[in-house]
């Protein structure tokens, strides 16, 4: 088995406790053989935990020729910069979300990499959650009937002060936790083809910054359902919950447990219109429009903890197959496209965080 040589930019959250966390425990398919980091304790330590070069800046490594993939997981605002100038001097790029702030430096990302020869991927692991799976399997199977509303909800209670809290650093709920549920919910719209109609809602509540910490998000387009996503700082019950209505039924759930309720249609009384008034009895009683349906129930249990890191492992088993037998990687470059167009216009609706 090919095993492919990989640099991280940035010992931080995403660099090491997710990429790095990962590829440790891949060794068989990846090796680590070089971390980019400003932090003098933090290469030092990289060093020793994955027995790799390292280096202060990113520049350093032109030149070389025997790294297959770089992973860009430096502060969000300088994703695009660098990620250019990767591919440009001939690397393989996985970048960080949220990849870059507007469409049109996502444009110039992807006729970089064309020009060059070059791998551009977007790290949108979320879409392989087992939670979001299930949910998928269970709207697909049909037992649902046609939807009518999906509701997600990403909420928690945090007041922050950190740089992703920060507009110049691109920060904000929408770009730092967004692309998690945004990814998902553009994936079940399956709208690719155009564009959405967006309604979005922003405040700054609990934020120490500039950027926005409170999103409501509608996303509708012909002959789907509507979308509405919440990615709230400012619910002290904090809910990362599922709700798909549908004719037949409905699921909901968390990212641990999921239940879904429907009946069948041909199980179901005949009814046919009836425009005169309902009544009941030979006394001709007031009558409710009311029915008794059979109704069928099912539940999936996870663990909550897993999902991230099978959601990882998923992602970066692809990453594997299209770097080694040039399979095409389930997260296409125009989704993310779209995901960025949908950020832009929810900003360009909100003025007053911009």
């Amino acid at each position: 088995m090919k095993q492919l040589r990989v640099v991280i930019l940035g010992q931080g959250r995403s660099g090491r406790d997710i990429h790095g966390l990962h590829l440790k425990k891949d060794t068989e398919r990846f090796k680590v053989v070089g971390v980019v980091e400003p932090m003098e304790i933090r290469r030092e330590r990289a060093a020793k935990e994955f027995g790799c070069e390292t280096y202060s800046d990113y520049k350093q490594l032109f030149g070389r020729t025997d790294v297959d993939l770089v992973i860009n997981a430096t502060p969000s605002h300088l994703h695009y910069s660098i990620t250019k100038d990767l591919l440009e001097h001939g690397f393989n790029v996985l970048c960080e979300k949220p990849c870059v702030p507007t469409v049109k430096e996502f444009d110039d990302l992807v006729e970089t990499a064309k020009k060059n020869n070059r791998v551009l991927l977007v790290f949108q692991q979320s879409r392989f959650a087992s939670y979001f799976l299930k949910v998928k399997e269970v709207i697909h199977s049909g037992v649902l009937g046609r939807i009518v509303h999906i509701g997600i909800q990403f909420n928690g209670f945090a007041r922050r002060w950190d740089w992703q809290c920060c507009l110049e650093f691109n920060g904000g709920n929408l770009a730092n936790t967004g692309p998690h549920p945004l990814d998902q919910a553009l994936n079940l719209l399956d709208y690719y083809d155009g564009m959405p109609n967006v309604f979005c809602k922003m405040d700054r509540a609990n934020t120490f910054g500039n950027a926005e910490d409170y999103v409501k998000l509608i996303l509708t387009a012909p002959n789907r359902p509507l979308i509405d996503l919440d990615i709230s700082s400012c619910d002290a019950y904090p809910s990362y919950t599922y709700k798909v209505e549908g004719t037949r039924g409905t699921l909901k759930g968390t990212m641990g447990h999921i239940d879904w309720k429907y009946f069948k249609e041909e199980e179901a009384p005949k009814q046919q219109l009836m425009k005169e008034p309902l009544c009941q009895g030979e006394e001709k009683l007031p009558a409710y429009c009311t029915e008794q349906l059979k109704w069928y129930e099912e539940s999936w249990d996870g663990d909550p903890q897993a999902p991230f890191i099978a959601a990882v492992k998923t992602y970066y088993d692809q990453v594997y197959d299209l770097l080694t037998e040039g399979k095409e990687h389930e997260v296409k470059l125009y989704q993310v496209r779209q995901q960025l167009a949908v950020i832009e216009e929810a900003h360009r609706q909100n003025p007053q965080i911009c």
